[in-house]
């Protein structure tokens, strides 16, 4: 049974050669086979060919796959049936070929010119075509030589991983099958870190920044369910780790409890600085807001009204850090530049930890998520044939490595833990930052505020007082 995928390349075409052709792969190139083109000069002769009909842009070449199952047939037999294949459907074609024996299963590479030597013409397959030409040449080519083929069908009978994962779930749409797997894994996980591991091996890619964002493999866009349901935001999915989610669910508690921290009971402080420009300020605007005064409101008086709530949250966040001067603000600034940087430091030696370890994770994910389709293709679904063999890839990659898997999950899900925690701290800790920035450029304008509305109100004033004299 020859599995057959095909690639389109626009990259380096002498990279995709090399690769083919990799002696470590292909027993020292004893595996290997060229045809209308020579060894040792299959690029140059491609690029040639190119440049005769002025087509060097654009797709470079192309790349077959076959794959063949495990146990089932020699080296030798998958290159003679690569070679039967370029002879039929590439004639024209410049192609070199690899058979490559370095993972569990036997599987050929065949590299061949966009651009057909005798024509000029470069190639172009549809969905159509592959079934009808590469698949039923290869079915035919293993036929021959006695070896088992994928069970036959039309092109429609073959679905998608993620829609065959959509369909057996008995769900409407990617965002409700999200939900139920983000729930899930809720209810198993230990801590976050634990979480995201049990969540990748769902098959769900993870997008960390502002939001979560999560994809299933092969969607192109992520999905926010927290922006609706704040149970799906982190601080959302850390509270329902805890033990909390039927009391959540069933309403009897909010997703985010937050409550305020006890505060002994302390005089009022008389504030200076910063803190007396923003109760000054704050005391103005909701006077403003009453239309106490000034009797009209300009539109740059209301745009400040509407941000009074921001003006509080600063106001909040100079009481809490004790920011009274220019001296208070700039130690702050610096002490938290100097914690970021270390936090930064700290996430790159774990993110260098992550990237050492990145093959083993991968392929830990790959093997827990694509286990279902290893059944399915086994089983004889057409449609599976590119996750079979990643999961074959990633098998052979754990089973090299020596490493218990038990240990691994144990070792990415405390290590994505870490990771969680630096990356909540960094974005703590640029907000910081940020609003000290804003607080700064907003004081001249709050001083400027200030001058004239009171000056208005004096001018008022006298007016008033001159006007009870005259009586």
């Amino acid at each position: 049974m020859a599995v057959t995928k095909i690639l389109a390349r626009n990259a380096r075409l002498d990279q995709a050669i090399q690769y083919a052709l990799n002696g470590d792969k292909t027993d020292h190139q004893i595996l290997t086979a060229h045809q209308n083109c020579d060894p040792g000069r299959e690029f140059r002769q491609m690029m040639d060919t190119k440049r005769d009909v002025g087509k060097l842009d654009g797709r470079q070449c192309y790349h077959i796959i076959q794959s063949f199952k495990p146990g089932e047939v020699t080296p030798e037999l998958a290159l003679e049936i690569a070679k039967e294949f370029a002879a039929e459907y590439l004639a024209n074609y410049e192609v070199v070929i690899g058979t490559h024996v370095d993972k569990g299963h036997i599987h050929s590479h065949l590299v061949f010119n966009s651009v057909n030597a005798q024509t000029g013409e470069k190639y172009h397959v549809t969905t159509q075509e592959y079934y009808h030409q590469i698949r039923d040449i290869s079915d035919r080519l293993c036929r021959e030589h006695g070896l088992s083929v994928i069970m036959e069908g039309q092109p429609s009978q073959a679905v998608s991983y993620i829609e065959w994962l959509r369909q057996s779930r008995g769900q409407p749409t990617f965002r409700s099958m999200l939900e139920e797997d983000l729930r899930t894994a809720i209810e198993d996980a230990n801590d976050l870190g634990h979480f995201f591991m049990l969540i990748e091996h769902m098959g769900w890619e993870i997008s960390h920044g502002n939001r979560l964002g999560f994809r299933l493999r092969g969607q192109e866009r992520f999905m926010y369910p927290g922006r609706k349901n704040p149970l799906f935001t982190e601080d959302g999915i850390c509270t329902a780790i805890l033990g909390n989610l039927e009391e959540i669910e069933a309403g009897r508690r909010p997703e985010i409890v937050r409550r305020p921290r006890y505060q002994p009971y302390k005089k009022h402080p008389k504030y200076t600085g910063f803190m007396a420009l923003y109760v000054h300020y704050l005391y103005v605007l909701g006077k403003v807001e009453k239309r106490q005064y000034p009797p009209r409101m300009t539109p740059q008086l209301k745009k400040e009204v509407m941000r009074s709530a921001r003006y509080q949250e600063q106001f909040v966040f100079l009481r809490e850090n004790g920011l009274s001067t220019q001296e208070d603000m700039a130690a702050f600034q610096t002490r938290t530049a100097e914690a970021l940087a270390g936090l930064t430091r700290q996430r790159t030696i774990l993110n260098v930890r992550k990237k050492k370890r990145q093959k083993l994770y991968t392929a830990l994910t790959d093997v827990a998520a694509l286990a279902q389709a290893k059944v399915l293709y086994e089983e004889g679904l057409s449609g599976m044939e590119a996750e079979f063999s990643r999961y074959m890839e990633a098998a052979s990659v754990l089973e090299q490595c020596g490493i218990p898997a038990e240990r691994l999950e144990a070792e990415k899900a405390e290590l994505y833990e870490q990771l969680a925690r630096i990356n909540r701290d960094i974005q703590t800790a640029r907000k910081k930052l940020a609003l000290c920035e804003e607080i700064q450029n907003h004081l001249p304008q709050m001083e400027r505020t200030i001058e004239k509305i009171e000056s208005r109100e004096q001018e008022k004033h006298k007016e008033k007082h001159n006007g009870h004299r005259g009586r």
